[in-house]
């Protein structure tokens, strides 16, 4: 059975966190860990957002943007799916997504600057 035939792993974010507030980083973590592990396996993942009553973007940071930089962008798309996302939700996964893209690309170059912005604010 190749990867396109094998059926889909879904992961309901609300049954991993044990609640509907989809807030915090270390939540998020708990599902980019869960999601990582099924893709590096090579399997297709289902992320549902259902029953999810709050949803930030410092949680999808965690959660899905992290994927990009451990996974091509490539294997993301094609290993990865969001379900019952609101449209404005989807739109803070899109913008979460293009962030994530950017700083993958050249993540020391953005450490560097965030290290330079933060000297400047004391």
């Amino acid at each position: 059975m190749n990867e396109q035939t094998m059926p889909a792993v879904r992961l309901k974010a609300a049954e991993i966190l044990g609640n509907d507030l989809c807030i915090s980083s270390e939540d998020g973590q708990t599902l980019f860990e869960a999601t990582a592990s099924l893709i590096s396996e090579g399997k297709q993942v289902i992320v549902s957002f259902e029953g999810v009553s709050m949803l930030i973007s410092l949680f999808l940071n965690a959660a899905i943007g992290q994927l990009y930089g451990q996974f091509t962008e490539n294997q993301v798309r094609s290993h990865l799916l969001v379900e019952g996302l609101a449209p404005d939700d989807m739109e803070l996964l899109r913008g979460v997504v293009e962030n994530a893209k950017k700083y993958y690309s050249r993540p020391k170059e953005y450490d560097k600057a965030w290290a330079v912005e933060g000297d400047d604010e004391e």
